[in-house]
């Protein structure tokens, strides 16, 4: 089987998310993608201090008419900071024998090289990097971290780095919505409308538990 993992707060999860998810499904054939949010993320604190059950259950009624869609708390289970690379060791021994695609955003990729045990990220799986709104990466190779650029084989015409692993990191240009859960929280907080910024369920979801207020 192949599955997809993306991560990140989802505070709230948004249409980009889901759209993201929806091409990256479909340009690499994968069976399930797998919604993981972050209890605590190492590099920000969660905006507003959003609980992890809020933020998950919003996933959870995002993602829940996709049946190739579903979401897991096992970063809410873990104690400590939320670590991409020990997410993925977990996730890598729950399912030895089917191929993972780490999903993350080209700004991310941009400053992979500040989080923890990076190389050994692209020794556990394949990476599927999307592109951002202004954070379009032109050649995969030039932004890697120095110390492990010589690890890689990069084919221009398919847009993809080779590991000495067998991995691959993909870039998925043309998915750029320029939709953002800053902009969605400081909405809410507005009392202004967050229609088509969400799903519906997520919407009325935020509205019944007043959340990005100072009521929540």
């Amino acid at each position: 089987m192949r599955i997809g993992i993306i991560g990140g707060t989802f505070n709230p999860i948004h249409l980009a998310h889901l759209r993201i998810a929806e091409e990256v499904r479909e340009s690499f054939a994968l069976d399930r993608v797998l919604f993981i949010p972050a209890a605590s993320p190492p590099h920000k604190p969660v905006a507003g201090d959003l609980s992890f059950h809020h933020r998950y259950r919003m996933v959870e009624l995002a993602v829940h008419d996709n049946p190739r869609f579903a979401v897991s708390d096992l970063e809410g289970k873990r104690r400590g900071k939320s670590y991409s690379i020990d997410t993925i060791e977990v996730l890598r021994s729950e399912y030895p024998d089917d191929e993972l695609f780490f999903v993350i955003g080209s700004d991310s990729f941009l400053e992979i090289g500040l989080w923890r045990r990076y190389a050994a990220i692209f020794a556990a799986c394949n990476i599927v990097t999307v592109e951002r709104p202004g954070s379009a990466v032109a050649d995969l190779k030039e932004v890697l971290p120095v110390d492990i650029a010589a690890e890689f084989c990069y084919y221009d015409a398919e847009k993809r780095l080779a590991h000495r692993s067998g991995y691959s990191v993909y870039y998925l240009a043309g998915v750029p919505l320029d939709i953002s859960s800053s902009a969605i929280r400081k909405l809410a907080h507005l009392g202004r409308s967050i229609r088509y910024l969400v799903p519906e369920t997520v919407e009325h979801y935020i509205k019944e538990h007043r959340l990005y207020t100072n009521a929540h």
